[in-house]
């Protein structure tokens, strides 16, 4: 079934609208003329009506006679979320990317970004100039924040409100489309973020269907998306739809599916596995995969594991552990949800599991969290050191640097993008981007505005934040926050986006490090609590990566005993290249080939990481 509008060429067009509570439906076509056509519906509460209309048309529809409203269902809104939707003919657009198959998942490097801030001028357009830079670093996955028509022109894209719509002004559904035909020519994949948990604020029709939200829930945006109430089969199926059509007629390779414990359906058959089995058939029918990544604070193996053994079936999630562990241990941060996180064997365990929790006791959520995925493999795991939640979510929107040393963020770096998992970027922190990432929005009810001011300071409260905010309805807040990618050729910046180039060409090139771990028999890891010293090792084959890192502030003193081999150092942060003060490790660390034999002391540098390879 095509929700919506759907041009059907020769100047006809159908429309469909899902309101079963409606006694009366209509076409109400204001553009370019007037003319009001009712429709008719079917027994599962669809309303349809086939007629005459171009790409171009701008049309409403009418409710009981009365209220005309934009499509639910609406491919383009261009002029924003309170106007009339679009007929969009879908066909037109000249694809070049037939022969593109996708990044596998385990070999993603993802780099997150914003629309909005990512260039000078916003768009996707402006966007397609970067893309070589972004190869060049060593990046083959982009992942865009929420694209949906969201009110006004800049937002993060989580308060959008028509989820077939793409964004007006970054350039709609052909600046969309040209993009990911252009990241395909440059080798890349696209990852879209897509919010199914709730709809913003502003612009939000679908309240009037009395369908699409239940109060059986509350999430933290009020009631919850309508998956498992009366009536929920047209919501689960608006939901299902919206998914294909990213990758059916937009070729996107992946979806993120925003806050997915922030979505109910406690029938037999959660949303979730049902969104997953349809990607799946689609993927077969293509002839390429198309893989969902999930965003999930459960901790909860059962989001990414296959419906075989019990579960959703998400190719993968965020792990927020990683991050949290990774961010107290760098910052010594302990307020909000940090309280549950720094002690140094959660990191162990968070490159052993998956998670730092599983089915232990949370002092922040005051309850057990978490379940044991060991039998989920690494390649299911997306970490990273920062990304739009952990800065954007902070008060003064601050990134690591601003808030750690440039050792430090050299060593965030090794942690992620040589760790058995897919690594992830967010924008700029290759270069160590000096402007914050701040929350914005471009309401237009005064009201709804201090709404969000006071809601904003309230969250800030449980980080014992002081001081003010910048104002998130502001446009000198938005401006604030776009990158300044000059900086990459300047000093620090440009040692640091190096040293992250190197990193990657290292998980390119080493056989050990290539891809993200499809089990966990293929590494091992081990840490030394008190020296704050931890040590991976990965192999595959012949070849094999150990990888040191100090997290302490202090030069430690170390006798390992290391696997046989003759080990040579690739890397080392702590190197005068590198912007560091000079290295005290050896160059080689040789041991028996026959058997593991300690080896003297050495000095490790404070905050440093160190990558010696055997082949």
């Amino acid at each position: 079934m095509q929700l919506g509008s759907w041009y059907l060429g020769n100047g006809q067009a159908s429309f469909t609208l899902w309101a079963p509570l409606l006694e009366q439906a209509a076409l109400h076509i204001v553009a370019p003329e007037e003319k009001l056509i009712p429709m008719e519906q079917d027994d599962r509460g669809y309303w349809h009506v086939t007629t005459a209309a171009t790409p171009g048309t701008r049309y409403f529809f009418q409710h009981n006679g009365t209220d005309d409203r934009p499509d639910p269902a609406s491919y383009s809104q261009p002029d924003g979320v309170h106007k009339a939707s679009e007929v969009v003919d879908q066909s037109t657009f000249q694809w070049t990317d037939e022969s593109w198959q996708g990044v596998p998942l385990e070999e993603m490097v993802i780099y997150e970004l914003h629309v909005g801030t990512f260039t000078p001028k916003g768009t996707f357009e402006a966007m397609i100039d970067r893309l070589p830079d972004l190869k060049e670093l060593g990046i083959n996955t982009i992942e865009i924040m929420p694209v949906a028509q969201f009110p006004g022109d800049r937002n993060w894209g989580y308060d959008g409100v028509f989820p077939f719509a793409v964004q007006n002004s970054y350039g709609g559904v052909e600046g969309l489309k040209q993009l990911v035909d252009a990241c395909h020519r440059e080798g890349l994949s696209v990852v879209l973020d897509v919010v199914y948990n709730h709809l913003g604020p502003e612009g939000n029709y679908l309240w009037c269907l009395g369908t699409y939200f239940t109060d059986k829930y509350k999430t933290p945006w009020g009631s919850a998306i309508n998956y498992d109430d009366a009536h929920s089969d047209g919501v689960r199926e608006y939901f299902v739809q919206n998914t294909l059509y990213w990758f059916r007629d937009f070729h996107i390779d992946a979806l993120r599916l925003d806050a997915v414990h922030a979505i109910y359906d406690f029938g037999a058959r959660h949303i979730l596995h049902e969104i997953s089995e349809a990607t799946a058939q689609l993927s077969q029918q293509i002839g390429r995969k198309f893989y969902l990544i999930a965003e999930s604070d459960l901790n909860d193996p059962r989001i990414i594991r296959s419906p075989e053994k019990g579960g959703y079936g998400m190719d993968a999630q965020w792990s927020d552990d990683f991050h949290h562990i990774l961010h107290t241990l760098l910052t010594g941060e302990a307020h909000g949800y940090y309280e549950d996180y720094g002690k140094f064997h959660q990191f162990a365990r968070i490159y052993e599991k998956g998670y730092v929790y599983v089915w232990d006791y949370s002092k922040f959520r005051k309850r057990y969290h978490g379940a044991d995925p060991s039998d989920c493999p690494p390649k299911q795991f997306v970490v990273c050191s920062q990304n739009h939640d952990q800065v954007g979510n902070r008060m003064l929107g601050d990134r690591f640097s601003t808030l750690i040393s440039f050792e430090a963020q050299k060593l965030a770096a090794v942690t992620v993008l040589l760790s058995p998992y897919v690594p992830m970027l967010f924008m700029g922190e290759e270069y160590g981007e000096p402007n914050p990432f701040l929350y914005f929005v471009s309401h237009s009810d005064p009201g709804l505005v201090e709404s969000v001011r006071k809601g904003r300071k309230e969250e800030f409260a449980a980080f014992h934040a002081e001081g003010e905010a910048p104002d998130p309805q502001s446009e000198a807040t938005f401006q604030q926050s776009k990158l300044q990618w000059d900086k990459r050729h300047e000093g620090q910046h440009q040692t640091l986006w190096q040293f992250y180039q190197a990193l990657l060409k290292l998980r390119q090139s080493v056989p050990a490090l290539t891809r993200a771990g499809a089990d966990r028999t293929s590494y091992e890891v081990s840490g030394l609590d008190e020296e704050k010293v931890l040590r991976l090792r990965r192999w595959q084959g012949n070849s094999q990566v150990l990888c040191l890192m100090n997290f302490s502030q202090n030069p430690v003193q170390l006798t390992m005993t290391l696997p046989p081999g003759t080990w040579k150092k690739s890397l080392d942060s702590a190197d005068t290249r590198w912007g560091g003060s000079g290295s005290t490790l050896p160059d080689v660390l040789p041991t028996d080939r026959t058997s593991s034999v300690p080896q003297q002391s050495f000095s490790f540098s404070p905050q440093s990481a160190a990558v010696y390879i055997s082949e």
